[in-house]
């Protein structure tokens, strides 16, 4: 069965409304709408005294009052201050897995070894258990450096607007029991 394409019918109808409605409102209107006429008052008025005068002229008086012309806004107000070439700079990255949590978050709980790969236990706030490998992104700027046998080395690297690296390093260390 073949559709042929139509054109949207409640476009068409409220186009045809709309011009019928104009045609109306039209044909209804009086004669003075259609040809503009200026009603010049029986006594001018002279605002700069409030009273009548023979002049037709206006006089604005600056004084006291601001120069409508002049803009709100100078070029020296709306620019920006000179920016800090030794401000951090984050890229705009969608944060996944690990990079969600930044390293203070999290309490080390286990270190241990499976096939010759170190690992690391560790939990947030709430209690939930994540594992960390060598070479995984944590937090912004960190990525997983050493895990030994009491601690996980966490290497923070962050890059100023001059282009220059800032290294952090961040030492997770295992708490044991009794320790505070």
């Amino acid at each position: 069965m073949l559709h042929k394409k139509h054109s949207n019918p409640y476009l068409a109808i409220s186009t045809l409304t709309l011009v019928a409605t104009f045609s109306l409102i039209m044909l209804q209107a009086p004669a003075s709408y259609a040809t503009a006429e200026v009603v010049q008052p029986a006594v001018p008025l002279s605002l700069e005294q409030g009273e009548p005068s023979g002049s037709n002229t206006f006089v604005y008086k600056l004084e006291g009052r601001h120069d409508p012309f002049i803009p709100f806004l100078t070029p020296k107000a709306t620019s920006a201050t000179p920016l800090d070439p030794n401000e951090i700079i984050d890229e705009e990255t969608a944060l996944t897995g690990m990079q969600l949590f930044e390293p203070g978050q999290l309490k080390l709980v286990a270190v241990l070894v499976a096939k010759g790969e170190p690992m690391a236990l560790v939990e947030d706030v709430t209690g939930k258990g994540y594992i960390l490998r060598e070479g995984i992104p944590i937090g912004r700027r960190g990525v997983v450096d050493e895990i030994f046998a009491s601690k996980v080395k966490i290497t923070e690297t962050a890059k100023t607007r001059a282009g220059k690296e800032i290294l952090n390093t961040i030492t997770m260390k295992l708490k044991k029991e009794g320790d505070e």
